[in-house]
């Protein structure tokens, strides 16, 4: 067993797994996929812990847990279409187009876009489309999406997101400021009936959101 193999093992169930993510299928992905080909260089020694590595521009990778969390909320299945918000390195649309028929991934940061679709062309990841876009002003070309995870903390719940699912979908979500940030689950059942749960507390970069607007005070 190589070193980097060790690592990833020793992530996936030691880390990812102790967290109470367990679906196989899903562990399986992350054993299966090398992590340190979407880390920065000088940071590819710490691939495998379980922290936020620096991506540049105030920028950070999620955990390996959180992804695990995540992917394990969403439960892609490989007829899904997905819509990823935030790309960063690109390495949780790896692990979700492991599991769908596609991903469309949104970042608004031009050099972290380019950085990951090098990235995921370098994995061998063909399904994933990277967009240069600020979601909040995306007008989506597809109807509707079977998955969807924002990758960046909200610091209240957005409705739009949740208009682009299909019903059936499933919508992660953070929101909420330092220190304490809630993780959410928003599904429609195939009647189109909302459901939402709180998953639980984590702490991420927070999303670009557009500045309110001013005020006019006579």
């Amino acid at each position: 067993m190589t070193a980097s193999l060790e690592a990833r093992t020793q992530m996936t169930y030691q880390q990812i797994r102790a967290w109470t993510v367990l679906p196989p299928e899903v562990l399986a992905v992350f054993g299966q996929l090398p992590r340190e080909q979407f880390v920065p260089e000088g940071w590819r020694g710490a691939a495998y812990a379980d922290m936020p590595i620096p991506l540049g521009d105030g920028q950070h990778m999620l955990t390996p847990t959180l992804v695990g969390a995540i992917v394990q909320a969403v439960a892609p299945v490989h007829t899904d279409t997905v819509l990823e918000v935030g790309t960063g390195s690109g390495y949780l649309s790896a692990c979700l187009a492991r599991l769908s028929a596609s991903v469309h991934s949104l970042e608004i940061r031009p050099a972290l876009a380019q950085r990951a679709r090098i990235n995921l062309k370098e994995a061998g990841i063909g399904n994933v489309t990277v967009e240069d876009a600020d979601a909040f002003a995306w007008q989506p070309a597809a109807p509707g999406y079977d998955v969807i995870a924002i990758t960046g903390a909200l610091p209240a719940y957005d409705a739009r997101f949740e208009r682009l699912l299909k019903p059936g979908g499933r919508l992660f979500v953070i929101t909420g400021r330092a220190p304490v940030m809630d993780a959410q689950l928003v599904r429609l059942t195939a009647q189109g009936q909302r459901e939402q749960s709180s998953l639980f507390e984590t702490l991420v970069d927070p999303m670009d959101v557009p500045a309110p607007p001013s005020r006019f005070v006579l």
